[in-house]
């Protein structure tokens, strides 16, 4: 099997800070091609959003035979200041529990993109349809990202039969969670307009502060829901406010708020938004919601019973299935077929000196390789 963590170092030495094009998707073309991939890569949106860089990948099996695609995104977050070796100068050094390998994507995920290249070797070509859907916008506002390669695919016929995301889910150790599901996410800016005038005359002017303050006490006194048996309860956060007033004796025109909801199956981004309206409405105000994704379960079934049993088969535990954390592009892949998700210990994504355990390079190849075998012979229910 071809060794995961050398392919993650070229993987990391292509700066690819949000939105990413070109030549980390050169690394990868160079390292698909070889293997019986057909790459297509296309360049979707513009400024301020784009432009992005997106790549399907496809090894076509035996005519009707099953189809198991690989999603992830080889996008990264900047790597911010402070590092102890240069964040795309991938780095290996030993460590009480193994060697590491440090750099920019490591975990978060172009550790998990190489060890899905690693993977595909062990899977012979007559085995089925094997597919790649990589992105280099999902750390961003994802908008000409992982929905470009559906509208890309959409258009081709193409539909996989099951969809595994590599993204980060273990915590403590590789194989202890995979994620079935994932809560939806709202935002919405909240705005109250007044009138300006001296605070020692309030009878001219009408201030808009009193009335913003009063709905968010209704909006933060709600209780959405107390969760479901598969998603905690949705919870709503009030993320920003701001009135931006520098004198302290005006009474100022607007003032602003802005919350964010993550929602589980009992909602829809459009009936909270709806709701949040209402609210706003019946304090003088106005409310913008913009939702970033709806909620998704792939209930417990053969999919996740066979990623289980090929964790388990190399790590020797039994993953917990779970539905916590933020948003990812499986949100937008739930609608093209089934998908879960499974990657490495998540403890250093996004951090400084991100870094993963060589070792669990090799294992999540093994395990991706076991994946995709079963899924290309198993049919999930």
């Amino acid at each position: 099997m071809t060794d995961a963590s050398l392919l993650a170092e070229k993987l990391i030495a292509a700066p690819s800070v949000t939105p990413a094009t070109g030549p980390v998707f050169d690394v990868l073309e160079a390292m698909l091609e070889p293997l019986g991939f057909a790459v297509h890569r296309f360049i979707a949106g513009d400024a301020p959003d784009g432009p992005v860089e997106n790549m399907f990948a496809v090894r076509e099996g035996p005519p009707g035979s099953r189809h198991f695609a690989f999603a992830g995104h080889l996008d990264v977050v900047p790597p911010g200041d402070g590092w102890t070796s240069g964040p795309f100068a991938p780095e290996r050094r030993d460590a009480p529990g193994g060697e590491l390998l440090y750099g920019r994507g490591a975990v978060d995920m172009k550790g998990a993109i190489a060890a899905m290249v690693a993977a595909v070797v062990a899977v012979p070509p007559e085995a089925g349809t094997i597919s790649f859907i990589i992105t280099g916008d999902e750390e961003g506002p994802a908008i000409h990202g992982t929905r470009a390669l559906i509208a890309f695919m959409r258009e081709r016929g193409i539909r996989p039969d099951l969809c595994l995301v590599g993204e980060p889910t273990s915590v403590n150790r590789l194989g202890d969670m995979m994620k079935i599901g994932r809560r939806g996410s709202v935002n919405i800016w909240l705005e109250v307009e007044g009138t300006q005038g001296h605070v020692a005359y309030p009878q001219n002017a009408d201030n808009p502060i009193p009335r913003l303050v009063a709905m968010l006490a209704e909006i933060d006194a709600l209780t959405l829901d107390e969760g479901t048996d598969w998603f905690q309860p949705s919870n709503i956060e009030i993320t920003d406010l701001e009135v931006g007033n520098p004198a302290h004796n005006v009474i100022p025109a607007k003032a602003t708020a802005r919350i964010s909801i993550r929602f589980n199956d009992r909602h829809s981004g459009a009936s909270l938004a709806e709701t949040i309206s209402d609210i706003a409405k019946r304090h003088g105000g106005a409310a913008r919601p913009v939702i970033s994704g709806e909620p998704f379960l792939t209930p417990p079934g053969a999919f996740s019973r066979l990623v289980a049993s090929a964790i388990a088969a190399e790590t020797g535990i039994e993953p917990e299935a779970s539905t916590s954390g933020g948003t990812s592009d499986a949100r937008f892949l739930k609608d093209l077929c089934p998908v879960i998700e499974f990657g490495l210990c998540n403890a250093t994504m996004h951090k400084r000196d991100e870094a993963v355990a060589v070792d669990d390079l090799h294992a999540l190849s093994r395990i991706y390789a076991r994946i995709a075998l079963a899924a290309l012979h198993i049919r999930a229910g």
